[in-house]
């Protein structure tokens, strides 16, 4: 692999990363320095074309100020080998911490709605135009969720042994199925045409980088794509600004979302419509029991507490939250 890429020096150790659920990384140490070699093994976002799409947006991106970590060139400039039918591409190694919101300031909440503005502003700068016709999609049928709750309760009651997660599975897909029972008639909409645009489309945590109190890096930017962008503040601010035991930090909410907005341009009717899409596309939602009972994948098992009860608690602070991402 460093064959292709002289200037990073000769190899000295490769290290898998424990983190991120859908491709492997590894850190790299040469004789020049460090670097973040990821192998794409998702197959809806792995194949040549789409990662040069992602490469190309990050160098384009970088050069607005926007802080990314686009891919290392070969010697023929290209940031993408393939070896034995697999993909990788090398990155500079970035030095940096994750934050949730619990350790984010107010004023560092200003910081990050202020950057998904910007980076939803710079992707419309950099990104082919035209690409925005037929984006966003119908909202969860609730028909077709109770269908699925009823396919994982029979799961999570038939496991054996169970334990206490099979227990809280049970006990939340009871009470979902009792919520979206009193909430089938707020469906949203069909989308019609939503402000819609290229986005990161995975905005987390994990893939944003800290240096102290700035953020240095924005990672892993597999799922670019054009949706409301909307929805996608509204989305990180569900999973930055959740507590553990499932209610929104809604002062910062209410600060991220008022950055995001004057950043991006986004009006607060455009935010109130993705809060309800948002909102009821988690209500409809089960992604984490369909890994556990479906694909028999526990990776994600620890955030289901917090994302379980976050549904409830939305659904019943609804008002709320809807202020706080409005006002």
């Amino acid at each position: 692999m460093l064959r292709r890429y002289p200037d990073t020096g000769e190899p000295l150790t490769c290290e898998p990363l424990t983190q991120g659920l859908l491709n492997h990384g590894y850190r790299v140490s040469t004789t020049r320095g460090s670097y973040f070699l990821k192998h794409h093994l998702d197959d809806s976002t792995g194949d040549r074309a789409t990662i040069v799409r992602q490469h190309r947006a990050t160098q384009r991106l970088q050069s607005l100020g926007v802080p990314v970590a686009p891919p290392v060139e070969d010697t023929e400039g290209g940031t993408v080998t393939e070896i034995g039918g697999r993909r990788y591409a090398l990155h500079p190694w970035v030095d940096g911490l994750h934050r949730a919101g619990a350790q984010l300031t107010v004023a560092q909440s200003v910081r990050l709605g202020a950057l998904l503005g910007a980076v939803h502003t710079g992707l419309a700068q950099v990104m082919e135009a035209g690409a925005e016709a037929g984006a966003g999609c119908a909202s969860p049928d609730p028909a077709d969720t109770f269908a699925l709750i009823d396919e994982l309760l029979a799961a999570a009651r038939g496991r054996r042994p169970r334990d206490s997660f099979d227990e809280l599975a049970e006990h939340r897909l009871l009470e979902r199925r009792t919520l979206l029972d009193r909430h089938a008639g707020d469906r949203p909409p069909p989308p019609g045409i939503p402000a819609t645009g290229w986005v990161h489309g995975d905005f987390h945590p994990l893939n944003v980088l800290y240096r102290g109190a700035d953020p240095v890096a924005i990672l892993d930017w597999d799922r670019l794509g054009v949706q409301p962008r909307a929805e996608e503040a509204v989305r990180a601010a569900a999973i930055f600004f959740v507590r553990p035991a499932g209610e929104l930090e809604l002062t910062k909410v209410r600060a991220y979302a008022r950055a995001y907005r004057q950043a991006a341009g986004a009006g607060a009717a455009e935010l109130a419509a993705a809060v309800h899409r948002v909102w009821w596309e988690r209500l409809n939602d089960f992604w984490i029991l369909r890994w556990r009972y479906c694909l028999n994948d526990r990776r994600a098992d620890p955030q289901f507490p917090a994302v379980s009860a976050l549904a409830v608690w939305w659904t019943r602070e609804y008002d709320a939250v809807r202020e706080a991402f409005t006002g």
